[in-house]
C-alpha cells in the first residue's frame, strides 16, 4: 500500500499548503498588475480599432474579427508570426487567431509561437465552420486533379476528400488565400476547399457545401493585445508555466487546482525549443477573476513554478 499512501499524503499536503497560504495570503506583483488592469480598461469592449489577421480578405480570421468587432480595420499578414509581431511593434491594437478546432485539434503552430512572444489574451471567440469545394465557373467535380487549403481543413474534411483517390491535395497557408489561388488560375482542375464567402468574393463555384467530417465543427479563435486588459464579465484564465522536470510536478499544480475548485477546459503541451524534453504546458481554466480563488491561484503558482506566464482573463463570444 505504500505508493498509494504516498500519493494520499502529498495530496493531504497540498491541501495544508493551499490553506496555509490563503491564511497568510499577501498580494502578489502579478495580482496587483491585475487588479491595475482591471481598473483601467475601458468598460466597453472597442468597437473599430485597427486588427491584424493572417491570410488575405474572406480568410476565417476575418470572419471571426468581424464578430468580435463591430467595424474593425482589419490588415492582412502572410503567416502567424506576423500577427504577432504587429501587436508586438504597435502596427495593429489586436490580432485574431486560430488556436483550436473541434474536429483536427489544436493548431499547433500557433501555440509554438506563443513561447516566444509577448501579448495578452483580451477575448476568445467559437465559430462555427463549413467548408465548401470551390472551383471556377464551368468546372466539375469530375474534372478536380489538385485541391488546395489550408491543413486543418484538409484534415477536417478527410472522409469528403476520399471521393478524390487521385487528386493531388496541396496545404497552403490559407483556406481564402486557397481560393484566391484558383480564382486567379482560371484552371478548371484545381479546387479549393473554403468558406462559402470565398465563393462570391472571388467569383468561384460551389462544387460542394459542407464538405467537413462533422456537422459541429468549431474553431476557436484568440484575440491578443500588446497591453494587458481585462474586461468586465471576464470569466476564463490562461496561463504558461514551465514545470521542474521530475515526478509530481504537474500532479502538485493540479491539486492545487482541484483544492480551489477551479476547472481546466484545456491542457496542452508544447515542447520548448533548445531544451532537450522540457515542456511548456497551456492551461485554460474557468474562474471569475472576481473570485478569492482566482486571486489565490494568483498569488500561489508562481511558487510550484521554474517559469510562469499570466495570459489574460477574459470571455468567450459564441
Amino acid at each position: 500500500m505504500g505508493d498509494y499512501a504516498r500519493v494520499l499524503y502529498s495530496m493531504l499536503f497540498e491541501l495544508s499548503r493551499s490553506y496555509q497560504s490563503k491564511r497568510n495570503m499577501v498580494s502578489s506583483p502579478l495580482y496587483e498588475k491585475i487588479e491595475d488592469a482591471i481598473g483601467t480598461t475601458p468598460k466597453l469592449f472597442p468597437q473599430t480599432p485597427v486588427v491584424a489577421c493572417q491570410g488575405v480578405e474572406g480568410a476565417y480570421s476575418q470572419i471571426a474579427c468581424e464578430k468580435i468587432f463591430k467595424n474593425p480595420f482589419i490588415m492582412y499578414f502572410k503567416n502567424f508570426e506576423g500577427v504577432f509581431n504587429a501587436i508586438e511593434q504597435g502596427l495593429c491594437q489586436y490580432g485574431i487567431l486560430p488556436i483550436e478546432n473541434s474536429t483536427a485539434g489544436s493548431v499547433n503552430k500557433v501555440y509554438d509561437l506563443m513561447i516566444s512572444h509577448d501579448f495578452s489574451i483580451v477575448r476568445t471567440f467559437r465559430m462555427k465552420v463549413d467548408h465548401n469545394l470551390l472551383a471556377v465557373r464551368g468546372a466539375s467535380a469530375a474534372d478536380i486533379k489538385e485541391i488546395y487549403s489550408h491543413e486543418h481543413a484538409i484534415n477536417q474534411c478527410t472522409e469528403y476528400l476520399k471521393r478524390f483517390p487521385n487528386a493531388k491535395i496541396i496545404p497552403v497557408e490559407n483556406t481564402a488565400v486557397a481560393a484566391q489561388m484558383v480564382a486567379q488560375s482560371g484552371r478548371k482542375d484545381i479546387a479549393a476547399i473554403s468558406s462559402r464567402g470565398c465563393a462570391e468574393l472571388y467569383g468561384l463555384s460551389c462544387l460542394a457545401a459542407s464538405i467537413q467530417d462533422k456537422g459541429n465543427n468549431h474553431t476557436r479563435f484568440i484575440c491578443i493585445s500588446k497591453k494587458l486588459e481585462v474586461y468586465p464579465g471576464s470569466d476564463k484564465t490562461s496561463i504558461m508555466m514551465v514545470l521542474p522536470h521530475r515526478p509530481g510536478a504537474l500532479y502538485r499544480v493540479m491539486a492545487r487546482l482541484y483544492t480551489l475548485g477551479i476547472n481546466v477546459t484545456k491542457l496542452e503541451s508544447r515542447p520548448i525549443p533548445d531544451r532537450e524534453f522540457e515542456f511548456m504546458f497551456y492551461f485554460d481554466l474557468e474562474t471569475s477573476i472576481y473570485s478569492g480563488e482566482f486571486v489565490q491561484l494568483m498569488c500561489e503558482l508562481e511558487e510550484l513554478c521554474e517559469e510562469f506566464k499570466y495570459l489574460g482573463s477574459y470571455s468567450e463570444v459564441v
